[in-house]
């Protein structure tokens, strides 16, 4: 049975955002976004060597950890936790990236702070099923 675009899409952001931000191949990452590559985060330089430079200066215990993922036409959105980037508090992200003939084209993102429980006013957890230690 063949995969769905959509599918496809999901896939391929989860194996570039691995590629980048877990195992830090850079020459493998540029296979996956596109030389032409627009950035709209304010936090990120322009381009794709714009996104590669800000990993480049993170420590080495950045970590990068998906959660629920949808896609739909040309879109994926995966909500993940960024963490060990030397900030006292993770992100919790909402990632939204175009696609177009297996590159990622375009990047919106939505960040927050992650909430340790006596914060959440909510008693439930930003991200996952428990609260951050």
């Amino acid at each position: 049975m063949s995969q769905t675009i959509q599918e496809k899409n999901k896939a391929l952001v989860l194996d570039a955002f691995d590629t980048l931000f877990n195992k830090r191949d850079y020459a493998a990452a540029e296979k996956y976004w596109s030389p032409n590559y627009i950035q709209h985060s304010a936090h990120i330089a322009p381009g794709r060597g714009g996104l590669f430079d800000l990993i480049k200066s993170m420590p080495s215990t950045l970590k990068y950890e998906p959660g629920t993922i949808v896609a739909e036409k040309d879109f994926v959105i995966v909500h993940g936790r960024f963490s060990g980037f030397g900030q006292p508090v993770s992100w919790i992200a909402a990632d939204i990236l175009r696609i177009n003939d297996g590159l990622l084209v375009e990047h919106w993102d939505v960040i927050q702070d992650e909430a340790p429980r006596e914060q959440s006013k909510s008693r439930n957890p930003m991200f996952g099923d428990t609260f951050p230690t």
